[in-house]
């Protein structure tokens, strides 16, 4: 059975949203669960359920990295953190995937530090699952792990993006568009200007440039960026997200008057919530590491946790490390044969 390591010290409401979302887990999916973080505490959460039989471990970790510490005095510091011990968890093949609600930062260095990076990767990117107008999501990365990217960083975010969609989300040739300011090749900074005719020679659907505005209309599967323009993006997307729900939710109350309109307002509004809420999908997949990793929002829910498990399960499954190795270097293959047909000529 396989086995996800899960950071119950990590998120806001810690340890009862990752307990119930553990619990939920291992009884909707054939799937194990290892709790970390402090025993006496989530021993003392899981008495409240029923949890005789149920595959679910529990690894004592003696620390907890908070949402505001410094990140690396906290990675160097804090040896027994309960982030770490779930890495090492992974790296010893104890689990094969972690679920984190916590200090993102901490996550992503402690992942790549404690997990590595796959072989062919130079740099692991999160990735961001979005809502779209025509239902099917929107794969964004890089959304934070590298501010700083070179133009061979987006092409490999791509491939793993490319793959993500294929393999998880059931897109069976997803289209790839480059994030800029807008459509025309010419368009954009020097990475993305750079950036472009790599994509468009990979073996990709790449369809070009997109823009901010392309990115919720769902024309595009996978878009890929830099770190800092995704983190940006995403965190508008949220604030977004937030007011306009506060809105309707204002207006609904105040201007309906019908019992039937009202009614009828309120199961739209529920079904916009069902589409925008990030519990659904659980969290962003940070591709590219040895194993799998799945960090979640602060205040994700049980539901949330649960999804980030479920998504953790089938990134192994499905072999995605495997494919990402695979093209990454089938595409390295290329690029080196091409250099050496420019030499010999």
């Amino acid at each position: 059975m396989i086995k996800i390591a899960v950071d119950a010290m990590g998120g806001d409401s810690a340890p009862r949203a990752e307990v119930s979302g553990a619990i939920q887990a291992v009884q909707e999916y054939p799937v194990g669960v290892i709790l970390v973080g402090a025993e006496d505490r989530i021993r003392e959460e899981l008495r409240k359920y029923k949890t005789d039989n149920l595959p679910i471990d529990i690894a004592h970790a003696s620390e907890i990295i908070t949402m505001g510490e410094p990140i690396s005095s906290a990675v160097r510091k804090k040896k027994d953190s309960s982030i770490r011990v779930a890495a090492k968890l992974v790296r010893e093949g104890r689990a094969m995937g972690v679920v984190s609600a916590g200090n993102t930062g901490a996550c992503m260095a402690l992942t790549k530090l404690v997990v590595g990076t796959l072989s062919t990767v130079d740099r692991p990117a999160l990735a961001a699952v979005l809502p779209t107008a025509k239902g099917r999501p929107t794969l964004l990365l890089d959304v934070g792990a590298n501010v700083d990217c070179k133009p061979n960083h987006l092409v490999q975010f791509a491939i793993m993006g490319e793959i993500f969609h294929r393999l998880i989300l059931g897109t069976s040739r997803p289209k790839v568009g480059l994030l800029s300011i807008g459509e025309e090749e010419t368009k954009g900074n020097e990475l993305t200007r750079e950036t472009f005719p790599l994509l468009k020679s990979a073996p990709l659907n790449f369809v070009g440039n997109v823009e901010g505005r392309d990115v919720f209309r769902g024309e595009v599967d996978v878009i890929v960026c830099d770190g800092f323009i995704g983190n940006v993006a995403l965190k508008l997307s949220e604030g977004l997200t937030e007011m306009v729900t506060v809105l309707l939710k204002k207006d609904l109350s105040t201007y309906l008057t019908s019992q039937i309109g009202a009614l009828l307002s309120r199961k739209a509004f529920r079904s916009f919530k069902a589409r925008v809420d990030y519990s659904e999908i659980g969290g962003a997949p940070l591709l590219g590491i040895k194993g799998v990793a799945i960090i979640c929002h602060g205040r994700s829910t049980g539901k949330a946790v649960k999804n980030a498990i479920r998504v953790a399960r089938e990134l192994c499954v499905n072999r995605v490390n495997e494919k990402i190795e695979e093209e990454i270097k089938a595409l390295n293959g290329m690029h080196q044969n091409a250099t050496e047909s420019m030499m010999i000529n």
